[in-house]
């Protein structure tokens, strides 16, 4: 009887990693049904939520973030890695893994030390145009890294080598036909007939600024019945939003959207972050849209995630600081009066190959697991 493949992913922390490794799992489950695919993860993220919901096993290991707000309590990264490192190590052999993949956030880094421990391949997948601390360190472990966009190779070690595959996405967006699903989704969300819909996200757990402009467009759009404005909060400020706007004619707030193909359908713009995930997803659905970067985001790399679009001429970038009503007012309205507009900048999204990144990976995954004896690079832990 033959063996199944099992494939540990370490992905946590934010939806940005985590989306894009359940992407992965189920891409892997389609190449190989009898796969056995577990993650990786810490007790502090939305893993704890979103994996288990999702129908995989999540393991938990002691981790600490690779942050240098942390002061002095750096200089235990070192060993909590070395120790969070040996956990991943006995979870890998307990799987019967054949390959550990790293899907970026401190969260996976470990998965990618305790693959070096226990002598598997592994590969990584590094999702922002400006990589983070953790697959900086990671990209010296393996010689199989992945990148989503092409201007995160000069930040890796090995990054020339990288195979550009693109961000994976969910199914149900890679092959999203917004024309096809519109009429559902504007009944879905109850939106009235002839208005236009902004849609703000402000990323998994909600974005304060965002919401706030949003609240604000609420109060000056109140008597316009052309205008429908959809506002994900997060769950902390649901109840808040929703008292403050009240009975409004032209707003609704909701704490989570668990089907973003609805969203992405019903918006005629989107007013978000720049997690690397959302842009991506705007890339391949062609929602045309606002990007505000979360300006404290390691690297300013949302900034960077934001310029792949707006240097295309698919989104307009509004610094955090800028993000008012009065500021967005002035951008949104002219968009929203001419709709050859917001085609164009639909158009001019280039949608690389985020609809098939998933499958790429996967099939990269798979490879590796046929050749288990693969190269692994030196590395010397430091603070």
């Amino acid at each position: 009887m033959r063996t199944p493949l099992s494939v540990v992913i370490g992905a946590g922390g934010t939806g940005g990693h985590i989306y894009p490794g359940l992407a992965l799992a189920e891409a892997l489950r389609r190449a190989d049904p009898d796969a056995v695919i577990s993650f990786v993860g810490t007790e502090r993220g939305l893993e704890t939520k979103l994996i288990p919901g999702a129908g995989f096993r999540l393991h938990t290991v002691d981790m600490i973030p690779f942050d240098t707000a942390l002061g002095a309590k750096r200089y235990l990264l070192p060993a909590a890695l070395l120790r969070s490192g040996a956990q991943c190590r006995g979870i890998l052999r307990a799987q019967n893994a054949r390959v550990a993949v790293g899907m970026g956030g401190y969260p996976s880094a470990p998965v990618i030390v305790g693959a070096r421990m226990a002598g598997l391949p592994s590969v990584i997948h590094e999702s922002n145009a400006v990589p983070g601390r953790a697959n900086q360190f990671a990209a010296r472990l393996t010689p199989h890294i992945t990148v989503a966009f092409d201007r995160s190779r000069a930040h890796l070690a090995g990054g020339k080598d990288a195979d550009t595959v693109g961000m994976p996405i969910a199914a149900q967006l890679a092959t999203l036909d917004r024309n096809a699903l519109r009429a559902e989704a504007r009944h879905a969300f109850g939106i009235p007939d002839g208005a236009r819909v902004v849609l703000f996200n402000g990323g998994s757990l909600g974005a304060a600024r965002l919401t706030e402009a949003a609240l604000g467009l609420a109060a000056r759009w109140r008597h316009r019945p052309d205008v429908h404005l959809l506002i994900k909060t997060g769950p902390a400020a649901l109840d808040e939003t929703r008292r403050r706007l009240g009975d409004s004619p032209v707003a609704q707030a909701v704490p989570y959207l668990d089907r973003m193909d609805l969203a992405y359908a019903v918006a005629d713009l989107v007013v978000c972050r720049a997690g690397s995930a959302t842009v991506a997803e705007l890339a391949t659905t062609k929602v045309p849209a606002v990007l505000v970067p979360y300006p404290h985001a390691p690297g300013d790399h949302q900034t960077h995630n934001a310029r792949v679009l707006s240097d295309a001429g698919a989104a307009h970038l509004v610094p955090d600081g800028e993000t008012t009503a009065e500021r967005l007012a002035a951008l949104v309205e002219p968009l929203l009066a001419d709709p050859s507009r917001l085609a164009a900048m639909g158009r001019a999204a280039d949608p690389g190959n985020h609809s098939r990144a998933a499958d790429l990976l996967a099939a990269k995954v798979i490879s590796l697991a046929k050749t288990p004896n693969s190269p692994v690079h030196e590395v010397e832990f430091t603070s």
